[in-house]
């Protein structure tokens, strides 16, 4: 019954927005019921997105499938998603990247993640409790990195974690309309902007929040 739900799920996404072979298969792997609040379940597969709690939303499966073919993952080999939020797009990332890092600044979101992404025997994604704008610079550079968390500018930091001629994909606030936007590293710098289409995604947050005791 999952698996035909997913299916018709990746049918309604097919009917929006074209999915290549890859995400395709991506999204068809992950039991999204796992990421989705337990009062949501019956909403698992609709194309919206969800509360999951921390005033935190989960991207609607739409959105994550737009922002992984927006990524452009063919020949990356990693990948920093800032704000690991539920794990669903952790998850999809890590059926086509073979090493997948993802920082989340909220630790009730971040302890959940974990959980999930251990139910789905996924071992490529590493998580991280951390505010998403210093990075990881453990592991740099990135192939690829994805905001999945609204910003007015992309820190410097976290351009200097990019590899050259590496992707960048952020929703981009510009007087208060976000875009998802496309950049390449060129020469030390993001260049070769393109603006995708208009978004709503909650925004970057600085610091961290803790569980309290």
């Amino acid at each position: 019954m999952q698996a035909l739900k997913t299916a018709n799920m990746v049918l309604e996404i097919s009917k929006k927005f074209p999915l290549s072979p890859s995400v395709e298969k991506a999204i068809l792997s992950i039991n999204r019921e796992l990421f989705v609040p337990n009062g949501f379940k019956h909403l698992a597969y609709a194309l919206d997105a969800l509360p999951m709690g921390a005033s935190q939303w989960i991207s609607s499966p739409l959105t994550v499938a737009k922002m992984t073919e927006y990524l452009q993952c063919e020949g990356a080999d990693s990948v920093l998603e800032i704000g690991c939020g539920s794990g669903y797009q952790a998850a999809i990332l890590s059926k086509i990247i073979r090493r997948v890092f993802s920082i989340e600044r909220i630790e009730k979101l971040w302890l959940e993640a974990r959980e999930r992404i251990k139910l789905c025997d996924i071992y490529n994604i590493n998580t991280k409790l951390d505010d998403g704008q210093n990075g990881w610079a453990t592991f740099a550079p990135y192939d690829r990195i994805l905001f999945s968390a609204s910003v007015v500018e992309i820190p410097q930091n976290l351009i200097a974690q990019l590899s050259e001629g590496g992707i960048l994909v952020a929703p981009i606030v510009t007087n208060n309309t976000q875009t998802i936007t496309r950049f390449i590293k060129r020469d030390g710098i993001l260049s070769n902007k393109q603006e995708l289409e208009s978004c709503v995604f909650v925004p970057v947050v600085s610091g961290l929040e803790r569980e309290k005791n």
